[in-house]
Order: C-alpha cells, then structure tokens, then sequence
C-alpha cells in the first residue's frame, strides 16, 4: 500500500504527515481528489468534519475507510449510507475493538449462554483537542468515546430495544454533558447500563462487564478478565487487522471486514439514541 497523498486543513500538519510518508501534501480533500490517483480514500476527521469528505470521494467512486463516529447526527451518516450502497464500494469504520484477539476468545467462552446484565463503562478525562468539549462539535462522550463500548455490546450481548439516559446537571452552556448514566433494555431481554464521564485525570476504565449462566467476562481494549480472576492479554494487533483488512477487500482480495459502514450505522443510530434520551430525558425505543 502507498499513501498517495494526506490532506488536512491545517496545512503544516498534512506537510508534517506527508513527509513521514514520502507523500505529497494538500490543504483540503478536494486538492487531494483531484489529483486523481488514488485506489481508496481514509476519512478520519473530527466528528463536526463528516459529509462532504465522503460525499466528495464517493463522487469519484471511491472506496472509504471513515473514523467512527460516523457523523455528528443520523440523517449525514445515512445519506452516506445508501450513496455507498448505491454504488457497491468497499467500506470499512475503525471499529478496531472488532478485531481484539480477546473479543475472539470472549465470544467463544459465552457460546451457548446468552449474556443476561451487561455493564458498560468510559471512564475517562477530556482529550487533548479543543473541539471536544463542544455538543456542535464533538456530539458528546457516548457518541465520541463510548460507541465503541456500544459496539462491543451489540457484539456480545445483541441489538438494544429501548434506552434511557440521564446526564449529570451542570454542564456550561454549549458544553457537552461531563457524565451521562444510561439504562439499556436488549432485544433478547437482557438488561444493561451504560456510565461514561470525562471528569477523571486520566482513563480509569473502558470496557464492558457481562455475566452470563456460570461465568463473567470484562473486556477492555487490553486485557480480558474471566471470573474476576484469569487475565488475558490481547495481542496488539487490532488497529493493524482493521486497516489491512480494508486494503485487501480494495484489492479484491479475500478479506475480512468486521465494520462496513452500513454495520457501523446500526451502532450510531444506537450512540445517537442514547444521546437524544439525554438531551430529553426519555426514553428511546429503536427501531427492530
């Protein structure tokens, strides 16, 4: 694979990539489209940024890796959607938590017990960017930080049927909620929760805990813990699995793509869902 070219809007940080790379550097996606050239576009930019990047690339009948969060609303995030399923492009989201080699071993210890409680939690500090602490630009913690915890659920436990969240009173104006507590009702009628605040000095906890028939799992980006005593650590290697596999299904090669866009939608419109119960304090069924 070689990296064609890297366009940010801040040309000196494009300049300072593209040259790590031996790449050519341009000062906005469209100077990189059309350039020409390329097999398949990366569109990993803050969540205020997503729409016209992939709009744009899908023009040019691109293949598209996007960053999660899709977007920062629902209607961006499904017009993208169809546009890639109308013209049959590989897509693929950097949900790289589909690729622990931990979540293998986790699905394997709860076949044929269906999870009954699941405890999700993001337990962590502001990041370092200025855009973050913004609702207009960040869409908040869950939709930023903690879909990958959803992810993870949707993965282990199944679709989630209703949820209702409640953020901490406080927030300053235009400020995202600084810790949200959600209740989630699962599909197969398992009973969840979700905590996320960004009040800590530094990440506490980033995971999800469930308990099935005789056994008790809680997984994180790094380690697996079984029962609260067996540890499993996880090989590294997930961030390189979720890239390689894009390149081979845009080479037409076999490929294993865990999160194409289309699956990456069900989780937003699951991140979005808590979002919206927070924002008006009621519950939000989902859709089957």
């Amino acid at each position: 694979m070689t990296i064609a070219g890297i366009a940010d809007a801040v040309p000196h940080k494009a300049e300072a990539l593209a040259s790590r790379h031996g790449s050519l550097a341009y000062g906005s996606h469209t100077d990189l489209l059309d350039a020409g050239g390329l097999d398949a576009v990366y569109v990993c930019v803050p969540p205020f940024a997503h729409g016209n990047p992939e709009t744009d690339a899908l023009s040019c009948n691109l293949p598209l890796f996007v960053e999660k969060p899709l977007a920062l609303d629902l209607e961006t995030a499904e017009k993208i959607a169809a546009e890639i399923t109308r013209r049959d492009l590989p897509s693929a989201v950097g949900h790289h938590w589909r690729y622990l080699d931990i979540l293998r071993k986790a699905r394997e210890l709860l076949a044929g017990r269906p999870v009954r409680l699941a405890l999700g939690h993001w337990l962590d500090k502001v990041p370092p960017v200025g855009w973050w602490l913004r609702t207009e630009t960040s869409g908040g913690q869950i939709v930023e930080q903690a879909v990958h915890v959803l992810d993870l659920a949707r993965v282990l436990v199944g679709e989630v049927a209703m949820v209702h969240a409640v953020p901490a009173e406080g927030a300053a104006d235009g400020e995202i909620d600084r810790a949200t507590a959600a209740v989630l009702r699962f599909a197969d009628g398992a009973a969840g929760t979700l905590a996320a605040t960004s009040l800590c000095s530094g990440k506490q906890r980033a995971g999800l805990e469930v308990h099935a028939e005789g056994v008790t799992l809680d997984l994180g980006e790094e380690r697996l813990v079984v029962d609260g005593r067996t540890v499993i650590e996880d090989d590294g290697a997930a961030k390189i699995r979720v890239d390689r596999e894009f390149v081979n299904a845009v080479r037409g090669e076999p490929a294993d793509v865990r999160v194409p866009y289309h699956e990456a939608l069900k989780t937003h419109r699951l991140a979005q869902a808590v979002a919206r119960s927070a924002a008006t304090r009621e519950p939000v069924v989902l859709d089957g």
